[in-house]
């Protein structure tokens, strides 16, 4: 058992999806900071980002869609790629 299907276990669903939650808005708030405020904190952006994407894996643990997540990252990618393609033949 990984350390995302022990937190799970330990802490339960309910309570990690709160926190996913909690994490995603203090990133929020991060980048408001920074882009808005143009504060200099890459420290705080580093931190967030780290806890965001710890308590995404734990979403995926929760709801079991950790393979499906990531054929739909594949695909998406491809898509974003098209569309880069497409901007660049237009714009240069």
């Amino acid at each position: 058992m990984n350390t995302f299907e022990r937190a799970v276990k330990v802490w339960g669903k309910e309570p990690q999806m709160l926190q996913v939650i909690e994490e995603m808005s203090e990133l929020t708030k991060e980048i408001l900071k920074n882009v808005n405020r143009k504060k200099d904190n890459i420290n705080e952006l580093i931190e967030e980002t780290a806890d965001v994407e710890i308590m995404l894996e734990q979403l995926k643990v929760c709801y079991g869609i950790s393979e499906q997540v990531a054929d739909y990252k594949v695909s998406k990618l491809k898509k974003i790629d098209q569309r880069l393609d497409e901007w660049e033949k237009k714009n240069g």
